[in-house]
């Protein structure tokens, strides 16, 4: 029976994988053989991007500027090309790194560091001195994983509270339009501006995405001028959510979340808000603990109303005067406000949604199509009441996908990116 042709171009990877499967050495465990099936295809068959989603910002564009760009485009981060490098310059001279919300976000709090210091863009009464008065002094620390922590120095909720019209004052400042994104990128990135060559497999740049913790990966040529494709962590589940049906991928995605060690968090480590809590505090806790979202828990603290996202910092920056009768910005408020702003804007978001759930027996599939269709970067685990239990996000699922060989990477890290405490390298 002839074989039916593959429905897109990532379920032909697919295929590909299956017939890598099919030959593989019959003593490897299952995990094994899907290492070995993706050591052996490179990164270049990764299906391209579209022209229109390979989004990069000149250095010398404002962070209003930048902002407005990453939220039209519908993009978490986009590498910033240097305005001064020659025509005719190497890939690794033209580009000076990524700029993601999660930087821009990190930005925002660090001003009142700045500002306490008496440094640039910190007058009293500037948005950015009003900005200490609210949160406190932030200093920034790396961790022995390498992750930047900020610390203030008032952890109540009224540090992190501000009013309606602050965000209103802050984005119509000079300071705020004219700090360029070339000033911010190098110490405000989430990662490092870390880029894969064609011949890379498909191993290192899983790996990447999940236990070295990329959210996007620029894939160039060697010697090239120019990024060839941007594989994201969401393009990943796209792709296996491509591959339902297959024998290698039912194999795998066919086990429950409780066999594969899911949710790795466990309930009471999970990062939240309360929906009376401020809304900075939201984007202080997902800084202070490297994650990129986190629920909003109702007044019992034990059912989720909804998700904030490192992304949704935009709507802070974007649309401020949609807060302006607000006294004080709560997460719940701050939800009410943007679905109001998104239904009237006729505008598509995952935050117009319920909250996504899921339970510890339904299988990485289930989960895997969720994720894609919806277009969501995690899920929320509840019992059987309602309660949230904990959390999978993509880079959980991809992590259950391959693991790292020992000495796998050699010194392919050498100055770039800080290892992770459990490294084999």
């Amino acid at each position: 029976m002839e074989m039916e042709s593959p429905r897109s171009p990532e379920a032909e990877i697919g295929h590909r994988v299956e017939d890598l499967w099919e030959v593989a050495e019959p003593q490897l465990s299952p995990s094994e053989k899907l290492n070995s099936c993706f050591q052996d295809i490179p990164v270049a068959s990764f299906p391209r991007a579209q022209p229109s989603q390979v989004i990069e910002i000149p250095s010398d564009a404002s962070l209003a500027e930048t902002v407005e760009i990453l939220s039209r485009n519908k993009v978490l981060s986009a590498p910033i090309r240097n305005v001064e490098a020659p025509e005719d310059a190497s890939w690794i001279d033209k580009y000076i790194g990524i700029v993601e919300f999660a930087g821009i976000a990190m930005w925002l709090l660090s001003q009142s560091d700045a500002a306490a210091n008496g440094t640039a863009g910190s007058a009293v009464g500037s948005p950015v001195a009003n900005l200490v008065a609210r949160l406190g002094s932030f200093t920034f620390r790396r961790t022995s994983s390498g992750r930047v922590e900020t610390t203030a120095d008032s952890e109540s909720d009224d540090a992190a509270s501000v009013g309606g019209s602050f965000f209103e004052t802050l984005t119509s400042s000079e300071f705020y339009k004219n700090t360029k994104v070339g000033d911010i990128s190098g110490s405000f990135r989430w990662a490092p501006f870390l880029a894969l060559q064609t011949s890379d497999t498909f191993l290192t740049m899983l790996l990447l995405l999940s236990k070295y913790r990329m959210k996007s990966l620029p894939v160039v040529e060697v010697g090239g001028d120019k990024i060839e494709n941007i594989i994201t962590q969401s393009s990943v589940v796209h792709m296996l959510a491509e591959c339902v049906g297959l024998p290698w991928f039912e194999s795998w995605g066919t086990k429950k979340l409780c066999e594969l060690g899911l949710p790795i968090m466990k309930p009471n480590k999970l990062v939240k808000v309360n929906e009376d809590q401020p809304v900075l505090k939201a984007f202080q806790l997902m800084r202070e603990k490297g994650v990129g979202g986190l629920p909003v828990m109702d007044t019992s603290g034990a059912k989720a109303i909804g998700n904030i996202s490192i992304r949704d910092v935009q709507y802070l920056l974007t649309a401020p005067k949609i807060y302006k009768n607000y006294r004080t910005i709560t997460a719940k408020g701050f939800l009410t406000a943007v679905r109001n702003h998104l239904q009237d804007q006729h505008e598509a978001s995952p935050l117009l949604h319920d909250v996504i759930t899921c339970k510890k027996d339904d299988t990485i599939k289930d989960i895997i199509l969720k994720l894609d269709s919806e277009k969501i970067h995690r899920i929320y685990v509840v019992d059987d009441k309602g309660n949230a239990e904990g959390v999978i996000t993509l880079r959980d699922i991809i992590s259950k996908l391959v693991h790292e060989p020992r000495h796998y990477f050699g010194d392919f890290f050498d100055g770039v990116v800080p290892l992770p405490p459990n490294s084999t390298v």
